[in-house]
């Protein structure tokens, strides 16, 4: 059987399986999204299904696909249902669950439907516009023709959209719309909303609509973070439709953790994003900041203080580091004990930022999601410089001591970073007898830096200090040289889970094996 409108009265109920109701199929359409990514779908998709589920919201999503790869049948042949198997920890209790979700009302392609879509803009319900178009999408194309069938680029279709809208109701201001980018890149409403107004410029489009333009729509920047791997592995995949008694081609996984931040200071758009109420996931703000601090320096920066010593020690997945207690140990502490002091602020307290830091924990348990320690290792050395020597730096600044997990996470780094060359010339680093290529632009700089350099003091104060690289100032930075010598002696000489319950040991307070 597989799903569609038609059989969701026939599929069985079972405990963690949510089925949308029937009135579901003749809400309005309030959303017309950008993108058929998984993300979209398993995270603001998730949303306005919940809300819809619980009489909150109530609208749907038209989705535009603007790319000539993938299909689109299976959308059609479904209804637009798809399922999400969340899997998942929270509070140390493991989440199964299934949604079926009924957000999506019709998928239409931009180069085959370009003036449905415009149609859509005489539907007043019609209010917000969401994107994930990869963060390329969100640049500026001048020669982009915004008045062909369609536009090139992203903002050409947003621009020419809003232009019809606009015309449409004669540049009533309760016209205008939100419009939520989620696109990975900071500041991503205010960058759209200066591209598209660009365009309008570039276009001389007239001066009644870019005023309207400007003050009629709401552009919001936005944070998203949720893990949605996609499709399930080939034998969940038959488990779960086994389990459920029906065939879902668009079925997909997420982790239970969500969140959407998104940043407004106006009441009228706080009003119109109703879906918001279902779920705590969805935070709106004036200022989402804090959001994007937590997970930059806890989640991501965390990641970039570990992945070279969990990658030396063996660990293949974030998972198995998990289960291994000295470098759960690692991993808490370091987050607890040493990244939250430095980012606190007065909008963010210790209370947030140590339960935000609890729910990482739980994310990098979650046994569904295989996360390679390897591929997070990818351009290590910027991710470095951008999430974590400022933890550093402030840390140094502030308490006037070196922070020991810190440092052992930059010894690691370095050690990560001593690669040999493969007959082709690429660096490489070995895991368990296998060869991998290390994926950063410095690589080969620092392995010829690690071949040539005249001792670890100059190798670590070479790349402290040069611009280049970590570009700290260097009166903060003797203590630190020496304690990061003394780890990655001891790392050179192997057994990497010892060196750190050592050094947990030492440290007495807040261990936690």
């Amino acid at each position: 059987m597989q799903l569609s409108k038609k059989t969701l009265t026939a599929i069985r109920k079972i405990n963690g399986l949510s089925l949308p109701d029937e009135t579901i199929f003749s809400l309005p359409e309030k959303m017309i999204q950008f993108g058929t990514g998984v993300l979209l779908r398993g995270l603001p998709d998730y949303f306005v299904d919940k809300a819809n589920k619980q009489g909150k919201f109530n609208g749907r999503i038209v989705v535009v696909k603007s790319t000539h790869s993938g299909a689109t049948e299976a959308f059609g042949e479904q209804d637009g249902l798809y399922t999400i198997a969340v899997r998942g920890i929270e509070n140390n209790t493991v989440i199964q669950e299934y949604w079926v979700n009924a957000a999506i009302s019709r998928v239409l392609n931009a180069n085959d439907s370009w003036n449905e879509i415009l149609a859509c803009v005489a539907n007043p319900a019609m209010q917000i516009v969401i994107s994930n178009t990869t963060e390329v999408g969100i640049t500026l194309m001048e020669e982009d023709d915004i008045f062909a069938a369609p536009p090139a680029s992203f903002p050409g279709k947003l621009l020419i959209f809003l232009f019809h809208r606009y015309t449409i109701f004669n540049g009533n201001p309760e016209s205008g719309m939100v419009i939520i980018p989620t696109e990975l890149i900071v500041n991503n409403g205010k960058k759209l909303k200066q591209i598209v107004l660009q365009l309008a410029q570039i276009n001389h489009l007239n001066d009644g609509f870019i005023q309207w333009l400007m003050e009629a729509n709401d552009f919001c920047d936005s944070l998203v973070d949720r893990i949605v791997p996609g499709k399930l592995p080939q034998q969940e995949a038959q488990f779960a439709a086994e389990q459920l008694g029906y065939q879902d081609d668009l079925m997909m996984m997420s982790e239970a953790y969500r969140l959407w931040a998104i940043e407004t200071t106006s009441n009228r758009t706080k009003s119109i994003l109703s879906f918001a109420e279902a779920d705590s996931g969805v935070i709106i703000d004036d200022d989402i900041t804090i959001y994007r601090e937590l997970k930059l320096r806890l989640l991501n920066g965390t990641h970039t203080f570990s992945c070279g010593l969990a990658f030396l020690a063996g660990f293949d997945t974030v998972k198995e580091a998990m289960d291994n207690r000295i470098f759960t140990s690692f991993i808490t502490n370091l987050m607890l004990y040493e990244i939250t002091p430095v980012i606190l602020s007065e909008k963010l307290n210790q209370q947030k930022a140590k339960e935000f830091a609890l729910q990482v924990i739980d994310r990098f348990k979650n046994p569904a999601i295989a996360h390679h320690w390897i591929s997070i290792t990818m351009q290590y050395t910027s991710k470095m410089k951008m999430r974590n020597i400022p933890l550093i730096t402030t840390y140094l600044q502030q308490f006037k001591t070196v922070p020991r997990l810190m440092a052992l996470g930059f010894a690691g780094y370095l050690y990560f970073m001593k690669t040999q060359l493969n007959e082709l010339g690429q660096p490489v680093q070995q895991q368990n007898h296998q060869q991998f290529i290390v994926q950063d632009d410095y690589a080969v700089q620092l392995q010829k830096i690690w071949n040539e350099v005249d001792g670890l003091d100059v190798l670590i104060q070479t790349l402290l200090t040069d611009q280049q690289y970590m570009g700290m100032d260097a009166s903060l930075i003797p203590d630190f040289v020496q304690q990061i010598k003394s780890y990655l002696t001891n790392l050179l000489k192997g057994n990497i889970l010892q060196l750190i319950e050592n050094i947990l040991h030492e440290q007495h307070a807040n261990v936690l094996i």
